[in-house]
């Protein structure tokens, strides 16, 4: 083949596959399409666990894995080939090994690699049932929910591990006094620091399973301070969670916003009459409905004010002369 038809071969596979701003009916099949194997992958793992099932459809469960791992694999391959269209100013390899080192292409590449080493390795099947669940993950490419999730965890990355790092302390000094305290009263519950630790897990979590509880009265003192501690101590996270999350959706509202308003002016649309060209503009920069109405108001109110403003320095100047009126 051409030089010229592989590139615009590797194009069409860099813009179905990649890039997010391409929308065709091709694309969007594609991505339909894979997100329904995905799902029927998961589906598949949920019920081969129903032995009955399992054993009367065994065949068909094996086909259509075999045929998953091919579509997955050459997926994975097409990915790793198109992605050098993503920036041709860097070679080609280089551009796809930044690729291959990228969280999406890790979850690509944990989806397929544990049916190749089972050719080699045998793996537990229950174990290889767990491993390919992980193909769930290949959703957060085409959800912008999981996207903005991953997003504000990975930004948020210094504080969740700060948290962590507060709560393996916590955990250790809580199962020591713990351990100090009902040692000699209940030896085989508390009978070294790391067999306390899972007391101390449950109770700072405030889970609280209740297996295993203090019965001296210094115990069930050290207990409740605990559990009350815990209370804050666990929130820590979900707290850090919904401050990102919001931050992160007005940042992105905010983008949206300053999009739609560009690609309007850009295309000098005529906001009372050019409906039809307007929702195709919203739609493609992907703003709800209520807030494209709310800023096409707005972007009327302030042409409306420089009209008036315009109108008002036009009466500050002589139509003859050109000259600055005087009051």
């Amino acid at each position: 083949m051409h030089n010229s038809a592989w590139k615009g071969l590797r194009k069409f596979f860099y813009n179905n596959l990649h890039n997010h701003d391409y929308e065709t009916t091709v694309s969007k099949c594609i991505n339909y399409f894979l997100v329904i194997l995905i799902i029927g992958n998961v589906a598949a793992v949920l019920l081969e666990t129903v032995n009955d099932l399992y054993s009367s459809y065994r065949i068909w469960f094996d086909y259509f894995e075999n045929i998953s791992i091919a579509i997955f694999s050459i997926e994975y391959l097409l990915r790793v080939w198109s992605v050098a269209d993503r920036d041709t100013t860097e070679s080609a390899w280089k551009t796809r090994l930044n690729w291959m080192k990228s969280g999406e292409a890790i979850i690509d590449l944990m989806a397929i690699l544990p049916a190749y080493l089972n050719f080699f390795v045998r793996i537990d099947l229950r174990l290889l049932r767990i491993l390919r669940l992980l193909r769930l993950l290949k959703l957060t490419r085409y959800f912008i929910s999981l996207q903005i999730l991953l997003c504000v965890i990975k930004r948020e990355k210094g504080s969740f591990q700060a948290v962590i790092f507060i709560l393996i302390i916590m955990i250790i000094m809580t199962a020591s006094g713990i351990y100090v305290v009902e040692n000699k009263a209940q030896p085989e519950a508390f009978s070294s620091i790391p067999k306390s630790m899972w007391w101390a897990v449950v109770t700072l979590t405030t889970v609280g399973y209740g297996d295993v509880t203090p019965v001296t009265s210094l115990g069930k003192l050290l207990g409740a301070l605990i559990t009350i501690l815990g209370v804050g101590i666990a929130a820590l996270p979900a707290g850090i969670l919904a401050s990102g999350l919001a931050n992160e959706l007005n940042q992105r509202n905010q983008r949206l916003e300053q999009e739609f308003r560009e690609l309007l002016q850009a295309r000098g649309i005529d906001i009372l009459h050019d409906e039809i060209e307007i929702e195709r503009v919203r739609q493609k920069v992907g703003l709800p409905k209520e807030q494209a109405h709310n800023l096409i108001i707005q972007i009327m109110r302030e042409k409306v004010l420089e009209e008036e403003e315009s109108v008002r320095e036009k009466k500050c100047y002589c139509p003859h002369c050109g000259g600055k009126l005087t009051d």
